[in-house]
């Protein structure tokens, strides 16, 4: 049974293999530049797809609605939500606030958020993504945008203890150009992109792929544009009781993340972690030890 609350991509990820192959050509056209492309007419629908138009009929029950009309209805409000603006979003979560405190409200939110994303995400594909990640092989690339860049700060500081190779591109896509010179085929570009999804982002990870990039990417239910190009998929849930997003589920994937490369190549980070220890006892960077100067001001 599906839940109400999914989104027309997340209903087509979980029931495509229920779905035969006429359907899933269809569902493949919808997602290709989703939500816009499932907005033309039913005929024009199964004409790009071609399937006849009950076909479409079908698979719109298939994943839970009466009817193509009603699936409709529902992408143009994901649309409405994908640009929805911190403004819009908080007006649309204080008219259904409860009295309840906000910190109840907001940890339900979240829970809710990491409970619905971990039920969809591929066990198989976040190992394969593990096993890319410590393959010192390829060289990796880490960008975000103007909100998810210090998820990709964070995500590149930590691979840097595990591995060589790490590169973290700046947010301004101006010197862009002097990243891409230096990828190589097969080297790995892991992009964050979220609503409001950032023309920037689509048009590096275009770049990136005609030079045979393997393109990891984190993002919300909806789905950027940018997955069209990707190789590998990370969808989170982002929505709280806020005018801003939420970045949590995308975090606890990062770390879950982080932990399995640690224990798949412990022997490799272990050697690179005593390394970094020691050049941060050079530099004086941490305090590594107790103040235990004597306080004569102390009663005997």
């Amino acid at each position: 049974m599906l839940q109400n609350n999914l989104t027309i991509a997340e209903r087509i990820r979980a029931q495509f293999d229920m779905l035969t192959k006429s359907e899933r050509n269809l569902a493949d056209v919808i997602m290709e530049n989703y939500p816009a492309s499932g907005l033309g007419s039913i005929t024009s629908i199964a004409k790009l797809a071609n399937v006849s138009t009950p076909t479409v009929m079908r698979m719109s029950k298939k994943i839970g609605f009466k009817g193509f009309p009603e699936l409709q209805q529902k992408l143009r409000l994901e649309i409405k939500d994908t640009i929805s603006s911190p403004i819009a979003k908080h007006d649309q979560w204080a008219e259904g606030t409860s009295n309840s405190h906000i910190l109840n409200r907001f940890a339900d939110s979240v829970m809710d958020n990491l409970r619905q994303s971990l039920g969809q995400l591929d066990v198989a594909e976040f190992d394969a993504v593990t096993d890319i990640l410590v393959n010192k092989k390829n060289a990796v690339y880490v960008v975000g945008g103007r909100i998810t860049r210090s998820l990709a700060d964070y995500f590149s500081t930590q691979m840097q203890v595990m591995r060589d190779n790490v590169t973290l591109i700046p947010p301004n896509s101006n010197s862009w150009a002097h990243y891409l010179i230096n990828m190589q085929a097969g080297d790995i570009l892991i992009a964050f992109d979220i609503r409001r999804y950032e023309t920037d982002i689509l048009y590096l990870a275009e770049m990136a792929k005609k030079r045979k990039i393997k393109l990891i990417l984190f993002t919300d239910q909806w789905g950027s544009p940018v997955t069209k190009y990707a190789d590998h998929i990370f969808y989170s849930r982002i929505e709280v009781p806020s005018a801003w997003d939420s970045n949590m589920v995308n975090m606890f994937i990062i770390e879950a993340l982080l932990a399995n490369m640690q224990n798949k190549n412990w022997n490799v980070t272990k050697k690179r972690m005593k390394t970094i220890e020691k050049l941060f006892d050079e530099t004086k960077l941490f305090e590594t030890h107790l103040n235990l100067k004597p306080n004569n001001d102390l009663p005997e």
